[in-house]
């Protein structure tokens, strides 16, 4: 799965090789062909000639370029670059006096002898001008590689994390209510079986709709509302609550289990000292954006501590929103007389 998830295409298709060759080979074929008014020269010269532009070109790219370029050994390239271009004058110097014609440079005026400076210059020029095109080819070609082999390493960085965090979260939901499903059958409540009922339709929405990315608000909404009357069917006439919705919510979707840990946590700090605990949770929508609040009453000498309660639960959300919307979420917690209050903002997208 992440080899898959992680291949990139390193290599250019052997398609666009020949096409590239084959378009090259037909421009110098025409463009020498005119400028001394022979294509049969020109043809017999570039056929001879092209193998070595071949053999250079994928040299300088596969081995010399990767062993020292890319190594910021620049002195050695520039060193091996001299020697190949002298190997290369001479080889082709030598197949063209053999099998095309003893005139070794016929586009130039008079004739010329190998090995003249200017014979040389114009030869390198001509090779180094292919070296260019292809090296800068083999640059773009590696850049655009390596930045989409990075992206794939984030996003499956971001997607393994994502899992780890949601799998973090869901045992331990799990735990709070099947504790409070024991509590029950010790009492020997006839509320047990109402506890089995709605564990078994969060159990449905956690292990097959908890695996998407996006689930309509009002979906979530009714797992928090089926949640709180769990945890009203343990502490019964402790727990005041409400749900209010701001706003046409219907096209609004979220990444699931988004808001549980601050409901979560409501239970887990404000069901204490023998008082009875208000929860009052309000979805705002404005515009592009969701409001999330949470507020619930507190002791004031733990005014200091709610926000490092929070436990697994409220670290995780916070790097799960920051994988989730980087930047572009604001997330709050204040103690505003005796309640505590959590504040969510989220991009609608």
């Amino acid at each position: 799965m992440f080899v898959n998830e992680l291949a990139v295409k390193k290599t250019i298709a052997w398609r666009y090789h020949i096409y590239f060759w084959g378009i090259y080979f037909l421009i110098n074929f025409i463009r020498w062909g005119s400028y001394f008014d022979d294509y049969a020269y020109s043809f017999a010269s570039n056929l001879v000639e092209f193998p070595l532009h071949i053999i250079i070109v994928y040299f300088n790219v596969y081995y010399l370029m990767p062993k020292f370029i890319y190594k910021k050994k620049y002195t050695l390239y520039v060193i091996s670059l001299v020697l190949l271009l002298g190997v290369h004058y001479i080889i082709r110097s030598a197949l063209n006096y053999w099998l095309v014609t003893e005139n070794i440079w016929p586009e130039a005026q008079g004739t010329q002898e190998a090995f003249g400076i200017n014979h040389m210059v114009a030869v390198v020029i001509g090779e180094l001008y292919v070296l260019g095109i292809t090296a800068a080819i083999k640059f773009t070609v590696d850049f655009i590689n390596e930045r989409n082999q990075n992206q794939n390493l984030r996003e499956l960085q971001f997607k393994t994390e994502l899992k780890y965090l949601k799998a973090q979260m869901q045992p331990h939901f799990f735990f709070n209510t099947l504790n409070n499903l024991y509590a029950l059958t010790l009492k020997k409540s006839e509320q047990a079986s109402d506890v089995v009922l709605r564990l078994s339709d969060i159990m449905q929405y956690v292990i097959y709709d908890a695996s998407k990315k996006k689930l309509p608000l009002i979906q979530e909404i009714n797992y928090i509302d089926n949640y709180i009357e769990l945890e009203k069917l343990r502490y019964g006439n402790d727990i005041f609550s409400e749900i209010d919705i701001d706003g046409d919510i219907d096209d609004v979707k979220i990444p699931p289990l988004l808001f549980l840990p601050f409901i979560e946590n409501c239970f887990k700090h404000g069901v204490q000292h023998d008082k009875k605990l208000k929860l009052n949770v309000f979805f705002t929508r404005n515009d592009d954006e969701l409001i999330f609040k949470v507020e619930n009453n507190m002791d004031r000498k733990d005014e200091k501590t709610p926000s490092k309660k929070g436990g697994i639960g409220l670290k995780n959300m916070r790097r799960r929103l920051e994988i989730l919307y980087k930047d572009k979420f604001d997330l709050k917690t204040n103690a505003i007389n005796d309640m505590f209050v959590v504040t969510l903002k989220i991009p609608i997208q």
